[in-house]
């Protein structure tokens, strides 16, 4: 088992009121990478969560790192499980859910099941999963990392990576990423969608707002 020290946040209060703003897909509209595999899906409809990763690796049946990690990690993380393939076992339920949202975290991202969906609903609180098992772990005390480098619904997240995140998904963008410059585009390209609309609402059609009519012409293909 491996605990290691937390890696430093840089997720700042300006940034994070900036990306709940914005949608993953938005961001999608460049960037091609960092988005978890759709399986992974949320389990509390109308959320939105911003935060940095706070990194759990767990196997089979073991939840002793889990417990540890909602007791280690602070306002605004997200407890990100990697759970080493495992679809059986749910590491995460009404009191892990509980005292997360009582720690005030962002939310939870498990690349497994969890369980006891409805208290999950009932708390209202942003969690991600692959589905639901009835079968839970145990305290075990054998295998665990903490604070280490994981593998999220196909995506290799480092410990203090931001995490965005919707009912749509959820996107990791990496500490190496100028988060700046993605932002910018995505804030542009929301402020266009509002002219788009507008647009739209004068009669115009879509396909001549954005420019699909002429590289239909460009590529020799004629319309009424």
């Amino acid at each position: 088992m491996k605990v290691m020290p937390r890696k430093k946040r840089e997720l700042t209060e300006d940034i994070k009121n900036r990306l709940l703003k914005i949608d993953p897909a938005t961001i999608g509209h460049w960037l091609q990478f960092g988005f978890m595999n759709s399986r992974i899906k949320a389990m509390v409809n109308n959320i939105k969560v911003v935060g940095s990763a706070f990194t759990v690796k767990t196997t089979s049946i073991d939840s002793v790192m889990v417990h540890k990690a909602v007791s280690l990690a602070r306002e605004g993380d997200i407890l990100v499980i990697d759970r080493n393939g495992d679809e059986k076992y749910a590491c995460v339920g009404e009191i892990i859910v509980y005292a997360a949202k009582k720690r005030n975290l962002a939310g939870i991202i498990v690349d497994g099941p969890i369980t006891d969906i409805q208290s999950v609903r009932e708390l209202n609180f942003p969690v991600y999963s692959t589905g639901l098992s009835p079968v839970t772990t145990r305290l075990v005390g054998n295998t665990g990392e903490i604070n280490t480098t994981i593998q999220c619904g196909g995506v290799t997240v480092e410990p203090g990576d931001t995490i965005l995140g919707d009912d749509n998904g959820l996107l990791v963008l990496s500490k190496d990423l100028n988060i700046q410059e993605w932002l910018l585009k995505a804030e542009e390209k929301e402020a266009m969608e509002k002219i788009m609309k507008d647009k739209i609402d004068q009669g115009l059609p879509l396909a001549s707002i954005t420019k699909a009519d002429q590289l239909l012409r460009e590529s020799g293909i004629t319309f009424e």
